[in-house]
């Protein structure tokens, strides 16, 4: 397994998740408006999040790399995250995607795009991957905003299984 620290930003420290991390996911999982562009968008439960993350252990284990949890620097009292980040192959996907979600209250403030910047100078630098994309909702602005001031650059959209469109970005 990598670092469990990967990298640390002015604001941010990311580092892997720990299973004493369940109840702050679950905040975040839980809460509607911050899950509203994950996946099929509805909220997770308890024990979801609970093999959510021993999911992302089995990435650590594979890839090296994984989702990870964002916490405040000035919050490292409570080591508490507001939300996660990372790198991850969805359904066996070939190149890494960048996924992310913070809860509600931490929006607005540029925490998804230093959070961004980091994971993918990361994944770039330290972990020497070549291309990182990142698929989102047309509908989703503020995530698209997060992506292009992170420096990714919109590719191809892609139609996914259910029949709906992606907007596809990517980092290289």
């Amino acid at each position: 397994m990598s670092d469990p620290t990967p990298f640390s930003t002015e604001r941010l420290i990311v580092r892997h998740l720990h299973t004493r991390d369940v109840d702050a996911m679950h905040a975040v999982y839980s809460d509607i408006d911050a899950m509203r562009w994950v996946d099929d968008g509805s909220p997770l439960d308890r024990e979801t999040c609970v093999k959510w993350i021993a999911k992302t252990h089995e990435n650590y284990e594979r890839y090296g790399y994984g989702m990870c949890a964002i916490v405040l620097k000035d919050r490292t009292d409570t080591n508490e995250p507001i939300g996660f980040i990372g790198l991850v192959h969805p359904h066996g996907q070939a190149l890494p995607e960048l996924k992310y979600a913070l809860r509600a209250a931490h929006w607005g403030k540029g925490l998804a795009t230093e959070a961004a910047r980091g994971m993918l100078e990361y994944g770039h630098r330290t972990l020497g991957l070549p291309e990182i994309i990142a698929t989102i909702a047309p509908e989703n602005a503020q995530s698209i905003r997060v992506v292009t001031k992170a420096g990714m650059t919109e590719s191809s959209p892609r139609i996914e299984a259910d029949g709906t469109r992606t907007l596809v970005y990517k980092s290289t």
